[in-house]
């Protein structure tokens, strides 16, 4: 009986608890997708201004003295 007893134990506990883990994990994926369109925006606008700031260096190149 005692053998029957120990898989029993295991299910009633870990079923829960696996549950409850599954759940964070696809709230954790969900945080982690809205954190990566944030990281893409800003990776667009640094992009944005290093073209900008190359062409003003550029600018300060070309610029004949007065």
């Amino acid at each position: 009986m005692e053998a029957f007893l120990g898989p029993v134990l295991v299910a009633l506990i870990g079923g829960p608890v696996m549950f409850f883990l599954h759940r964070f994990d696809r709230r954790n994926t969900s945080q982690h997708d809205n954190n990566m369109g944030v990281l893409t925006n800003i990776e667009k606008k640094v992009d944005r201004l290093d073209e900008r700031m190359d062409d003003h260096f550029e600018w300060h190149m070309t610029k004949k003295d007065r």
